[in-house]
């Protein structure tokens, strides 16, 4: 490992929507890493949780002696997961000591003895890389180690179909990637534990506040990459991310609810945004394509439907394949 010449300094950020428990015991997971590796700090910001949430983390950090690290804000209004980071970020930035790098850490996660100082080595190595993402495991120990690739009509259709054959003729086009135990390049990685170097920042901005919660580290990762900001997959940093609890859409048993508008609207902003609308309606026609056949093939076999309320009506809503009005009408056919 090359030596800076001072060591690097690396804030990690949490944003917390009425999670409390679960930031403090991500709290405790971080007070060894601390020790180990003093350059380390941490910010919670509260999204406007109006449950007592930042009064509980306040109080402590303060009982727990933390203070000499974390610290909390309470945001104003909640404006999403971009938002939030961005409230601890941005003043993080404008300092006289602005941290080399900023660790997002999602409420619903633990970081795994290590990984800090694995985080900081490998910064410190590979002075290109401009974001890298840890590795996940599930609560019980399962490993999660999956970055992934950028959305395009072919992944959409491979998304839609759930069918094997389309999804092993698409498989090198598929969002999820599969990753093994070495370092690699890759398209993004997860929100739930990513790391951005400050020239990133300086380069591209802040994250995107329009996009209220998804999606934003896809577009993140994208517009770093265009800039010559390479992302990568670290393997030798660890997070157990207990997925879903923060926001309920994901998980191995996801509540089937109704997907909220905002995923929808943020997918939609992402493909308007790299792709243009020519582009975007033809991804939403892949999936939708896709995701008839499935409804057929569910039909004809007599499936259970595992898919929440209204999804074809909410997409079409949504989708850049209409104008607005017209997404409104089509969605009540369904």
């Amino acid at each position: 490992m090359t030596q800076p010449s001072t060591p690097a300094t690396m804030l990690a950020v949490i944003v917390n929507y009425r999670t409390a428990d679960l930031v403090i015991d991500c709290l405790e997971s971080l007070v060894a890493e601390v020790a180990a590796v003093p350059g380390l700090s941490v910010c919670v910001v509260d999204n406007a949780s109006n449950d007592g949430s930042d009064e509980r983390i306040a109080a402590a950090i303060a009982s727990n002696g933390w203070h000499g690290w974390a610290t909390s804000i309470a945001a104003p209004t909640n404006g999403g997961f971009a938002a939030g980071n961005n409230v601890a970020i941005r003043p993080a930035l404008a300092s006289a000591n602005p941290p080399d790098l900023c660790w997002l850490l999602n409420p619903d996660t633990r970081v795994q003895p290590g990984a800090t100082a694995a985080i900081l080595d490998f910064f410190t190595d590979h002075p290109a890389v401009g974001i890298a993402g840890t590795a996940l495991v599930e609560e019980d120990g399962s490993p999660w180690h999956y970055a992934f690739r950028f959305h395009s009509v072919l992944s959409e259709l491979e998304r839609g179909a759930r069918l094997g054959p389309v999804s092993r003729l698409l498989s090198h086009r598929a969002v999820l990637r599969p990753m093994g135990d070495r370092i690699q390049p890759v398209d993004w990685v997860s929100g739930a534990s990513m790391i951005v170097r400050r020239g990133v920042f300086e380069m591209i901005g802040l994250m995107d506040e329009r996009y209220f919660l998804y999606y934003e580290e896809t577009d993140f990762c994208r517009r770093a990459a265009r800039a010559g900001w390479p992302t990568c997959y670290l393997p030798q940093a660890t997070v157990m991310h207990i997925a879903g609890q923060s926001t309920g859409l994901t998980g191995p048993r996801p509540a089937l609810h109704r997907v909220p508008d905002y995923w929808f609207e943020s997918r939609r902003r992402y493909f308007l945004r790299h792709h243009g609308r020519a582009y975007a309606a033809l991804a939403d026609a892949a999936w939708l394509a896709g995701h008839v056949g499935w409804r057929l093939r569910r039909w004809l076999f007599r499936r259970p439907d595992p898919d929440p309320p209204r999804l074809i009506r909410d997409f079409l809503r949504h989708s850049a394949v209409f104008p607005r009005a017209a997404g409104m009408r089509a969605a009540r056919i369904f």
